[in-house]
């Protein structure tokens, strides 16, 4: 077996992306495999529906970049993970740009003030369990409903409050990682963030409202 086709074993990803600078071609396939579908989650969230057709291109543009750092890529203080939605991050905005959309990123973009909440929450407290195994019906249909309204109000934010949002609740990035991600300050990523949820909170409670009970 050739160096480049043995299989990688190594669970560590900065192990593999220095296996694959190496010459390893398995070792971008296990990285391609963990993250493809995650990434791709990602972009297709982060562009929203209006540039839905776009994701594959800054899918793929993405992965075409990992492939040409390769030679010079050195972990820098954050996961490749990270690293990875850094560049689909700044290629989605290079597409927005490029389509004519002014992309607006600063850190107080649509945080004029302390962001309203729902009272107590009321329009959530009496939703059903989403327990996946108990869904039928009407429960079912509710949370499909429920998972299309929210994308919808990820639509309407701000593309630098979408983007923490994401990271963070989506991917799994923790906040110092979503900030890296971001390339911004801790309490800037931290504010983004809080204002995404507050927005998220205030469309969901605002627009989909409990069915009455029969």
């Amino acid at each position: 077996m050739s160096e480049s086709s043995r299989p990688v074993h190594d669970d560590d990803d900065d192990a593999l992306m220095a296996a694959y600078a190496r010459g390893e071609a398995a070792a971008f396939e296990q990285l391609y495999a963990r993250h493809r579908l995650a990434l791709y989650r990602f972009v297709r969230r982060l562009l929203g529906s209006a540039h839905a057709a776009q994701a594959d291109e800054v899918f793929q543009d993405t992965w075409l970049r990992v492939v040409q750092a390769r030679a010079r890529w050195q972990p820098q203080g954050a996961s490749f993970r990270t690293w990875l939605f850094t560049l689909a991050h700044h290629r989605a905005i290079d597409l927005l740009r490029k389509g004519g959309r002014e992309v607006a990123l600063d850190a107080h973009e649509g945080e004029d003030g302390e962001p309203w909440q729902p009272d107590a929450q009321a329009a959530w407290q009496h939703w059903p369990a989403p327990a996946a195994s108990a869904l039928q019906g009407d429960e079912l249909a509710f949370w499909r409903r429920a998972g299309e309204k929210l994308l919808g109000c990820l639509d309407e934010l701000p593309l630098a409050q979408r983007s923490a949002f994401l990271l963070h609740h989506d991917d799994g990035l923790a906040l110092a990682e979503v900030a890296h991600a971001l390339e911004v300050g801790f309490e800037t990523a931290k504010t983004r963030l809080r204002y995404a949820m507050a927005k998220l909170r205030a469309c969901m409670g605002a627009y989909l409202a409990p069915e009455s009970p029969r």
